[in-house]
């Protein structure tokens, strides 16, 4: 008696060569994705707007209101990377932005200390963040997002509601963000500073392999003898400080503080990190990345402005993007993993 087993070979053969196809298919857009939405982006405002969309001063325009959440987005970042997430930086960014407007004025030496406060504030919520989440064990959505909570509380303390503008000896501080260095604006050179220090310590420094080690795998960083919870909290307290220089940078650009001046980068600077995390690598967070991911949400925002969508459109383009990017990046760490998509 005879079994043919020929059909069922030519099954597996079939699905096999399906198989490495997805997962080809899936390392492409974990890797390239975002940078396959960006030019898709730039190809169809092109065609649609024009030297509108390509005008220099057009394009200087998208790269100084980036700044601000590049410094937002980059924090988040190096949360990320240890495998935590920070709900609080929106409001972090709101009050830095109120108490700069209500802080900065007088000599020049009060205003640098009252600068360093501002980041200060941001570096202590980063702490207690990191502290409720390590020390007291609190799942870090739920934990950032109490801490955030009573950061709003803060910021209605100071403000009342109502917004706090920057006096006659605070307006240089409009005049240093909107300037330039010859010809590259002053919030650019910012930008490429905080994203070079921020690269450097991530990928030539000890704490940086410590950081990447966590987030890899936090047991076996354990284990290795790295100090887990100390990592966790400084990079939390890195988020909150760079969220704060984040509202800085917004007082600095309206002249202002907003009691939710800040508040809309949250989603903004997720949607950049995680739009980041499928460019040049597997779904992994980098600077890099980030910087390519706040680029994209900020062409892409700024062409519907030009091409006269409304305000409300660009919400739901960067609540697609958010949802499009944390699928590709989920679907290359489960490839990494070894694992099946989907399973």
């Amino acid at each position: 008696m005879t079994t043919n087993t020929l059909p069922e070979t030519v099954d597996s053969s079939t699905h096999a060569v399906s198989t490495r196809r997805g997962v080809r298919l899936v390392g492409f857009f974990g890797k390239y994705g975002t940078l396959v939405v960006l030019g898709a982006m730039i190809v169809v405002y092109t065609a649609l707007l024009g030297t509108d969309f390509f005008a220099v001063d057009n394009l200087r325009n998208v790269l100084v209101q980036s700044a601000i959440g590049v410094v937002i987005a980059l924090g988040l970042t190096v949360v990320l990377m240890v495998g935590e997430f920070d709900l609080s930086v929106g409001y972090v960014a709101s009050l830095a932005g109120v108490l700069t407007a209500a802080l900065y004025s007088g000599s020049g030496a009060n205003k640098v200390l009252m600068v360093l406060v501002v980041l200060g504030v941001g570096a202590l919520v980063g702490l207690i963040n990191g502290l409720v989440v390590t020390k007291l064990g609190v799942n870090a959505l739920v934990g950032t997002l109490g801490v955030g909570s009573l950061v709003v509380g803060v910021n209605y303390i100071v403000t009342e509601g109502t917004p706090q503008s920057l006096d006659e000896s605070g307006q240089g501080l409009l005049q240093l963000y909107l300037g330039s260095l010859g010809p590259v604006p002053w919030a650019v050179v910012l930008l490429a500073a905080v994203a070079a220090v921020l690269w450097l310590l991530l990928n030539r420094t000890t704490f940086g392999l410590e950081v990447q080690a966590v987030g890899g795998n936090r047991t076996a960083a354990e284990l290795s003898g790295i100090r887990v919870h100390r990592v966790v909290i400084m990079a939390f307290v890195i988020g909150g400080t760079l969220a704060a220089l984040g509202g800085l940078l917004i007082t600095a650009n309206v002249g202002s503080g907003q009691s939710g001046g800040g508040d809309g980068f949250l989603l903004t600077s997720f949607a950049a990190a995680f739009l980041g995390s499928a460019a040049l690598r597997n779904g992994e967070f980098h600077v890099v990345g980030t910087l390519i991911g706040v680029l994209t949400v900020a062409i892409g925002t700024n062409g519907m402005a030009i091409y006269g969508v409304t305000a409300s459109a660009s919400y739901i383009f960067q609540g697609a993007l958010l949802i499009g990017a944390v699928g590709m990046s989920t679907a290359a760490r489960r490839m990494i993993a070894g694992r099946r998509v989907g399973h």
